[in-house]
């Protein structure tokens, strides 16, 4: 897919973005890649510094490398981790970045979760200026 708004085409690779939405909806992989941002780290390392068991690391660390997302890098008997991609870096610091509409608080005063968003994918946007909570009982 290419898109053209004010500027020059960009290429986006559905599949990819799909990958790495993947890889950022769990909690354990995205501190995994927070912590492969500031350095490459052996997955002993990586479970001692989160709090994580070996085996929980390795199982995230093999889907990231599914995901296209990290590589392994073999240092004798060891597999050291590291970003497959050094713009990874920058793209994850452009995500972090950015101001999202959903980013809102309830009446309660708890920021708003994807299940105040819930669609049936037959609306034409109009949540977005909605009070959260208000979309997902109308489509519930």
């Amino acid at each position: 897919m290419s898109t053209q708004k004010g500027g020059p085409a960009v290429a986006v690779d559905a599949a990819a973005l799909a990958r790495v939405g993947t890889a950022l909806a769990d909690e354990s992989r995205r501190r995994l890649l927070l912590m492969l941002l500031e350095e490459s780290a052996y997955p002993s390392d990586l479970a001692e510094r989160l709090g994580m068991t070996r085996g929980n690391v390795s199982n995230h660390l093999s889907c990231l490398r599914g995901c296209g997302l990290v590589r392994g890098v073999p240092v004798g008997r060891r597999v050291r981790y590291e970003l497959a991609d050094p713009k990874l870096a920058h793209a994850l610091a452009a995500l972090a970045d950015l101001v999202l509409l959903v980013d809102r608080q309830d009446a309660s005063g708890e920021a708003c979760g994807p299940e105040d968003y819930a669609c049936s994918g037959d609306d034409n946007g109009a949540e977005d200026t909605e009070i959260a909570g208000q979309g997902a009982a109308r489509h519930g």
